[in-house]
């Protein structure tokens, strides 16, 4: 990526980084082509992507709703203005310089209002809320959303999720053999629909942009998931800080415009 990066005003958490030379972040690679490099990428300020879920205790949302709305929210930022070569572009550039972490978190009530304050895009689903920021230091979490909880994020879906016929929409699957809460969940199929958008083409991110990012989350059949794991869509590898353990395949991302996943397995 061009440009050096210092750190922001401490005072401000949504301040951009001073770039020594300006120009709109290129899409980064979609992992690290050798150990040097991930070696470089991890030396790099490290920024995280907060993700804020609306939880209202007599109103949760559906589970299944909360994955998709977060992955929708990770994209509609990835394609607002403001992150592509806007005020956001700083920071989005010196993010992608290092890990893609994204972290999420619950607000109820009072909080929900102090953190719809904040900038940032809040997308909403058929039961879910979430409001996604622009990437913030590791350690530099503004205070009304530092005091929000991790955990609790725990979802459940009153009803099974309706079946798809693959290869009709984008979904993210879901590794079958793991265990995750949903806001590491929401988490992961972030980082897969990331992934994703990276391998698109200009017009292939203007038409999903343009239809409202059309996706689905779905838990992929075990005996369908070593074959989705191996088909050479994008699919995420845990860092393994939180949860799970480092390396574990949490989700693939099967969209038909890149061919192969389930429908061909």
């Amino acid at each position: 990526m061009s440009g050096l990066i210092t750190d922001p005003d401490p005072g401000d958490p949504f301040a951009p980084p001073t770039a020594t030379a300006a120009s709109t972040p290129a899409v980064p690679a979609v992992a690290a082509a050798t150990e040097s490099e991930a070696a470089a990428r991890d030396a790099n300020p490290q920024y995280v992507l907060p993700l804020v879920v609306r939880i209202e205790r007599a109103t949760p949302p559906q589970r299944t709703d909360a994955l998709e709305t977060a992955a929708r929210a990770v994209l509609t930022f990835l394609a607002d203005p403001r992150a592509t070569d806007g005020e956001w572009a700083p920071l989005v550039h010196a993010w992608t310089d290092g890990r893609i972490r994204k972290v999420v978190r619950r607000a109820r009530g009072a909080e929900w209002t102090r953190a719809e304050a904040l900038p940032g895009i809040t997308v909403a689903g058929d039961t879910a809320q979430v409001r996604v920021y622009p990437p913030i230091p590791l350690d530099g979490w503004p205070k009304d959303l530092a005091r929000l909880q991790v955990s609790g994020t725990d979802l459940d879906d009153t009803e099974p999720p309706p079946p798809l016929d693959p290869g009709s929409t984008p979904i993210l699957w879901l590794n079958p053999d793991l265990e995750m809460t949903a806001g590491k969940s929401m988490a992961q199929v972030g980082h897969a629909a990331q992934i994703a958008w990276w391998r698109l083409t200009d017009t292939q991110r203007k038409d999903w942009a343009a239809a409202a990012f059309p996706l689905a989350v779905r838990v992929a059949p075990k005996d369908a998931w070593p074959a989705l794991a191996d088909s050479g869509r994008p699919l995420v590898r845990d860092a393994g800080f939180t949860e799970i353990a480092p390396g574990s395949c949490t989700v693939v991302a099967d969209l038909p415009v890149l061919g192969g996943g389930l429908a061909d397995a």
